[in-house]
């Protein structure tokens, strides 16, 4: 039974009005970056998937008595100091992600521990919307796109396509190919882990196997980026260079990321197989 009082019905508002006031102009930038840039278009998706993931655990945080911790008001000040510093320092990602540890610090604060213990996933899944510094994403899209650069000539060459490889530059017959930084895999495995983050929270499966299910969209994000170049060569290899430019790039895009949800929810099909049938977590 949830235990209540008149004080934190005045709080709640008065700190999420203070919280949307304090980051207004972060979220307003974040949501700017989100527009701009389609590495990281999932953001506008994550906090209605987060919101989600709390609904869906709503019969358990029916149950859960709910206190006020000081030790909230700890968190709230790292937080504030986090935020502060970056500002200072102009880390932009460092300011937004003191966004969550102001969020477990108003949690913790106002609806005490157990209740913050049930929600602590669906606020640090709130971390997949903030955009990855420059610098640490170009150091992984590089070694990953000469990584499928390789796999994917290889693959090419086994299927009786003549292909010459130099770094990220695949030279066919008839026309080359670069394979850029958007094709290197990085925007799919983000936005996979993204969703299977969520998967493995929402479906009722054992510990071990969420973070199987969870871990899984590392090789099926390399795998379908694979077949992405490998599928875009044969068409460059038949029709010309401009089968891998404009719409038809953009549709294996999307074409892939559904294939890609399609095989995680297989890996989800399997795992449960392996163990007593469950079905999704179900509230009333």
């Amino acid at each position: 039974m949830i235990r209540s009082s008149k004080p934190i019905y005045f709080q709640i508002p008065l700190l999420s009005g203070l919280f949307i006031a304090l980051y207004f102009p972060f979220i307003r930038t974040m949501v700017h970056d989100w527009n701009i840039d389609a590495n990281y278009s999932h953001g506008y998706l994550i906090p209605f998937i987060s919101a989600f993931m709390i609904w869906t655990a709503r019969k358990e945080l029916r149950e859960v008595d709910i206190s006020l911790n000081n030790w909230g008001l700890a968190l709230i000040a790292l937080g504030l100091a986090q935020l502060t510093v970056a500002k200072i320092g102009s880390e932009l990602f460092l300011q937004r992600t003191s966004m969550v540890v102001l969020l477990f610090g108003f949690s913790l604060f106002l609806l005490g521990k157990a209740f913050t213990k049930k929600i602590s996933i669906p606020i640090l899944y709130l971390i997949f919307m903030v955009p990855v510094p420059a610098i640490i994403w170009n150091k992984i899209a590089f070694p990953m796109k000469l990584f499928a650069s390789y796999i994917a000539a290889n693959v090419i060459d086994c299927i009786g396509i003549s292909i010459l490889r130099e770094g990220n530059i695949l030279h066919l017959a008839n026309t080359t190919l670069e394979v850029a930084d958007a094709c290197s895999g990085l925007r799919s495995l983000t936005s996979l882990l993204a969703l299977s983050a969520a998967f493995a929270y929402i479906f009722a499966l054992r510990v071990t196997n969420k973070w199987v299910l969870f871990f899984s969209a590392i090789p099926i994000a390399i795998a379908v980026n694979i077949f992405r170049l490998t599928f875009t060569a044969v068409l460059a290899q038949r029709f010309g260079a401009k089968v891998a430019e404009g719409f038809l790039h953009e549709m294996s895009g999307i074409l892939v990321f559904v294939i890609a949800f399609i095989l995680l929810f297989c890996v989800y099909l399997i795992l449960s197989k392996l163990e007593r049938p469950k079905p999704l977590r179900q509230n009333q």
